[in-house]
């Protein structure tokens, strides 16, 4: 039988030693292997691979102590291996040095492709109804949650704190009310300029304010307050607490006995429904004064009578109206980005994904509201 021999050893400490039984590779081990460079014992494996081989067997000749350099050794001359489909042993080795090895290569780092992608219609309408049954009844009991904590708040039992309320207003309230006030005035603008088009042609270019003031008023400042508060506030709701979901802080409040919803939903949903009405009226009155510059300045309305004609058009109802549609936005903006940020998941990426649904799913849902009050409004004439 031809037995050859190749040693290499580093510091007269990590021995291995290759040697041919047959077609058989014996890769024996001894020594202490602490912080050693393996490269030269990568390169006599690798000189070894150019002959051939059927199996490789790791002995263990004593091994005294051992970190990750070793367990690299081991990875790399089994990875060769499986490239060139050799069997290996390594049953004479350490039970946790094996743990180590199996644990390494059981993750598959290449993307598994099904090649059968197709999926009858009828399979797809399934599985998209019973998803969106377990998606409904999930935010149905997150909306509950939220309604027991404001319960457990009116009656002194939350644990609802004073200064996460304020500076979740501050944020949503005063920090918001530059961007507020800067898009609702251009959109005053805008609607004035688009109906003076139109009135232009009948000569009752007057009837601008009427129209800035009805559309501001009723529906338009919510909104544009609305949408600039989803994906300003929203969206930062779902990112903050999907951090902590990441960062499992969640989790350690779930531990302290914490309830999630008191300590951080319900502060964030109080302040947006305290904050909306008031940014809501900011934007009313901004919206009327970009309409006034334009019917003022551009279409030569006497201020006095553009002035007359937007007080003739306010009235109480569209006013409260467009009040009633900021408290609702405000809700569901919150309740959105608070739920979409506890339903993280644990990497980087979910807490993008968490931003972009918090905001997707509130403007969605805003628009559906506005639908079902304004048939609403109709139907009770106001």
């Amino acid at each position: 039988m031809n037995r050859t021999k190749t040693k290499t050893a580093i510091k007269d400490a990590a021995q291995v030693e290759f040697e041919f039984s047959g077609k058989t590779l014996n890769v024996n081990l001894s020594g202490s292997f602490i912080e050693r460079d393996i490269s030269d014992f990568l390169r006599q494996a690798n000189n070894c691979f150019q002959k051939p081989i059927n199996e490789v067997h790791f002995k263990d000749r004593g091994i005294d102590n051992w970190d990750s350099s070793l367990l690299l050794l081991i990875f790399q001359i089994i990875g060769t291996a499986k490239n060139k489909d050799i069997k290996y042993d390594t049953s004479d080795l350490p039970k946790n040095l094996q743990t180590l090895e199996n644990l390494a290569f059981a993750v598959n780092r290449k993307p598994v492709h099904n090649s059968d992608d197709s999926v009858s219609i009828l399979e797809i309408t399934g599985k998209n109804t019973i998803d969106f049954i377990k998606k409904s009844t999930d935010v149905l009991s997150f909306i509950h949650d939220i309604f027991k904590s404001a319960g457990r708040f009116f009656i002194g039992q939350s644990v609802t704190r004073g200064s996460d309320f304020l500076a979740a207003l501050q944020e949503c309230g005063p920090k918001a009310l530059g961007i507020v006030t800067l898009i609702s005035f251009l959109v005053g603008l805008i609607l004035a300029f688009v109906g003076a088009i139109q009135l232009k042609e009948f000569g009752a270019q007057i009837y601008v304010a009427s129209l800035v003031t009805i559309g501001m008023c009723r529906i338009m400042g919510a909104i544009m307050v609305g949408i600039i508060m989803a994906g300003r506030t929203g969206s930062a709701y779902a990112a903050t607490i999907g951090t902590m979901q990441v960062n499992e802080e969640l989790d350690a409040l779930n531990t302290m006995g914490l309830s999630i919803t008191d300590f951080l939903v319900l502060p964030r949903v109080f302040a947006l429904i305290l904050a909306m009405p008031i940014l809501t009226m900011v934007a009313d009155f901004a919206g009327m004064l970009g309409g006034a510059s334009v019917g003022i300045f551009m279409l030569n309305i006497p201020y006095q009578e553009y002035i007359n004609y937007s007080l003739k058009a306010f009235k109480l109802n569209n006013f409260l109206v467009g009040i009633f549609h900021g408290v609702c936005f405000g809700i569901i903006i919150a309740i959105c980005g608070c739920y979409q940020g506890v339903k993280c998941g644990r990497n980087a990426d979910s807490v993008g994904l968490a931003t972009t649904r918090s905001v997707v799913s509130a403007i969605v849902a805003m628009i559906v509201a506005t639908g079902i009050i304004t048939v609403i409004c109709q139907e009770l004439g106001i």
